[in-house]
């Protein structure tokens, strides 16, 4: 579909409002949304509800292009939770004979066929999934084997690069991700100092990559940046709590964990940091502000 892209966001242009008889109204017609340029596609259709307030010919419109029930093109300005080749987290809300279908935020479902079902899907339960464009009927389809839509290309990330993930499910070891939407990665469970579930999407960092090409991932920066980003939170701590902290070297490390969600190894760090600057001072009873 040149120049269009399915199951993504297009800027388009309003070419004409969408009418149609109505006996009841004033000249005969109502309109019932606008229509968009699809070039050679012909004229999309983008219904009344999505269209925004003072809308008018000429004017371009960013959009989500998907197929409704009838298989024509259809234009919204809703936000889907994943567009065509990304992964999501999605609710299953209801199932026929033929598969699953998935809230992923628009007025029509996306489809999961049985084949593409790792276990059968069952209403109220949620599922990652891959979202793509059927390469044999061109229709948005989510599958939950989700291994198969993971990038090939070897990846090409820094010690400390910032990257975007979201948590798939939990191992023996950790935590399996998936990053920026292409590659999948492991968080060690001693790496986590907060409470993360199948689904979430946060901001991660590249701590190492294997030989194999597989990634560990952090919830943290890495090296001396994570010790300046934490002396910050610690000073912030400090000056919100009366210059006062209870922990300190000698303090249990899931104190310091559940108190703010790093190691203890990073907290010592901080604290020899802002001691160095002289912002604090350090006691038996824990750390004071200058």
């Amino acid at each position: 579909m040149a120049n269009l892209k399915l199951g993504d966001y297009n800027i388009l242009k309003v070419v004409k409002e969408a009418k149609r008889p109505n006996p009841h109204s004033f000249n005969n017609e109502e309109t019932f949304g606008i229509f968009l340029d699809g070039g050679h596609e012909g004229d999309i259709l983008m219904p009344k509800k999505y269209v925004p307030e003072g809308t008018k010919v000429g004017d371009m419109i960013e959009c989500f292009l998907y197929l409704d029930q009838d298989e024509r093109l259809i234009a919204t300005t809703e936000k889907p939770i994943a567009k065509a080749n990304e992964f999501a987290f999605l609710e299953c809300s209801w199932v026929n004979e033929y598969g699953a279908f998935l809230d992923w935020g628009l007025m029509k479902d996306v489809f999961c066929p049985f084949r593409e079902q790792k276990r059968k899907m069952e209403i109220g339960n949620s599922y990652i999934v891959h979202i793509h464009l059927d390469e044999e009927s061109y229709r948005i389809v989510a599958s939950a084997k989700i291994e198969n839509y993971f990038s090939q290309e070897k990846p090409a990330y820094r010690h400390g690069e910032e990257v975007e993930i979201m948590i798939w499910q939990k191992t023996d070891l950790g935590f399996k991700v998936i990053i920026d939407n292409k590659y999948p990665g492991l968080i060690y469970q001693g790496q986590i100092f907060k409470h993360v579930t199948t689904g979430d999407r946060m901001t991660g960092y590249i701590d190492n990559i294997r030989p194999d090409g597989k990634i560990d991932v952090t919830l943290q920066p890495t090296g001396r940046k994570l010790t300046a980003d934490f002396a910050e939170t610690l000073l912030e701590y400090l000056h919100d709590n009366n210059g006062v902290c209870p922990l300190g070297d000698k303090s249990d490390a899931e104190d310091i964990k559940r108190t703010f969600q790093v190691s203890k190894k990073t907290f010592k760090k901080a604290v020899g940091d802002l001691y160095k600057r002289r912002l604090i001072t350090i006691s038996p009873e824990g750390l004071k502000l200058v």
